[in-house]
């Protein structure tokens, strides 16, 4: 079983950031970027348990909610991952929405 700590870990710390991010900066593409990481990591999660199911779109649930959304995207990918591997693929996609978002 893969270890996804590491995962888990950056999906965290970039949640703390954006609940610390002041609104102005929120409303700048913080929370834009955050939601388009969620969702991606829901997608990568959920191909992966059901290759021949369409995906379903994380809903945009308010700039308030995106550090919630990514952490519970994150840590799906993640119990998912455990079995599999793309572990290193998946830390790059947070470091980069992380970058991206300013936070």
């Amino acid at each position: 079983m893969l270890d996804t700590t590491p995962l888990t870990a950056a999906v965290d710390q970039f949640a703390d950031r954006l609940r610390a991010a002041p609104q102005s900066r929120l409303q700048r593409g913080a929370a834009a970027e955050a939601l388009a990481l969620a969702r991606e990591l829901a997608v990568r999660a959920q191909r992966i348990e059901a290759p021949s199911a369409e995906p379903r779109e994380m809903p945009d649930a308010g700039m308030f909610a995106a550090a919630d959304q990514i952490t519970v995207a994150g840590r799906d990918l993640a119990l998912v991952l455990a079995d599999r591997g793309g572990l290193a693929e998946a830390l790059e996609l947070v470091a980069e929405a992380q970058r991206r978002a300013g936070v």
